[in-house]
């Protein structure tokens, strides 16, 4: 199972989010299955076209995905996924 590690800014929006091993082959799974443990999560993180949003990158391993549209990333079982907020403003 990939362990799944989150900003801690997303625990603002999701009080309970904490580090979790998800078993999943893509990273569009690994949202699917996220989102089961915290509805609402995959909506944050990825557009109404399924699409990751624009403040949002996801690291598999040391690696920012590469397929932001389709989410087709592969997940490997001890896999570390990082899932980031970007912060802007001044």
């Amino acid at each position: 199972m990939a362990q799944v590690r989150f900003t801690p800014n997303l625990k603002r929006f999701f009080p309970e989010l904490r580090p979790m091993q998800i078993a999943a082959h893509t990273v569009a799974t690994l949202l699917l299955e996220c989102d089961k443990v915290h509805p609402g999560l995959r909506a944050y993180l990825v557009d109404e076209h399924g699409s990751l949003r624009t403040h949002v990158n996801i690291f598999v391993g040391e690696e920012l995905i590469l397929d932001k549209v389709g989410l087709t990333d592969p997940i490997g079982p001890k896999d570390e996924v990082y899932i980031l907020q970007a912060l802007s403003g001044g």
